[in-house]
């Protein structure tokens, strides 16, 4: 399995197990959503992410090992930190950590999940899939791709119909922990970031 390495770029995505949904209410994707930010905002930064009801997407940027160092500071897990002495050691750990707090998110949405509906075990597939990303047009082509996808699947005809995804968040201005301005600036302005979306619809 591929180490997330500090401030470098992933495609995370998983799917559901089996035939069960991720998400069955409205308040699903704002719980797990609610979790995200806990566990994942202080080791990684979102660009974008979309929630479907079986599987999810997420475009990330892990953040610099010097701030995820700092995310340790409270936990017990600095302490593990301070004892290891080479470079690598510290490197492997601070990788190992931040996939560990997405693992934390499944499980912890997982129990809350199962409570509500009364069910058992995983819920989503064990090793959730990460994909390096070091082209820049691959991605502004993923951002696209991942805000599509209820499209694809045909739950709605345009992007922002889809209330669980992140296209609609990057158009307003509400406080959000998406990298919105980022996203932007990527495609140098909003009616050009809209632009990209739509033709691809259209192509």
């Amino acid at each position: 399995m591929e180490l997330l390495i500090p401030e470098c770029s992933y495609h995370i995505y998983n799917h559901s197990n089996g035939n069960d949904l991720l998400f069955k209410d409205a308040k699903n994707y704002f719980f797990f959503l609610d979790k995200y930010q806990k566990f994942i905002s202080p080791v990684a930064d979102t660009f974008v992410y979309c929630l479907m009801p079986n599987h999810f997407h997420l475009l990330v940027q892990i953040k610099k090992e010097t701030d995820i160092i700092l995310e340790l500071s409270s936990k017990n897990a600095k302490r593990k930190y301070d004892m290891l002495e080479t470079t690598s050691e510290k490197e492997k750990f601070v990788s190992l950590y931040v996939s560990k707090q997405f693992s934390n998110l499944f499980s912890s949405y997982t129990q809350a999940f199962n409570k509500v509906y009364n069910r058992m075990g995983s819920l989503f597939i064990k090793n959730f899939k990460r994909k390096r990303i070091n082209d820049n047009n691959y991605f502004l082509k993923l951002i696209v791709y991942i805000h599509l996808n209820p499209v694809t699947h045909k739950f709605v005809q345009k992007p922002d119909d889809w209330k669980y995804s992140s296209y609609n968040t990057i158009l307003s201005s509400k406080p959000t922990f998406v990298k919105r301005e980022e996203v932007i600036e990527l495609y140098g302005d909003v009616e050009n970031f809209k632009f990209c979306h739509t033709n691809e619809i259209d192509s």
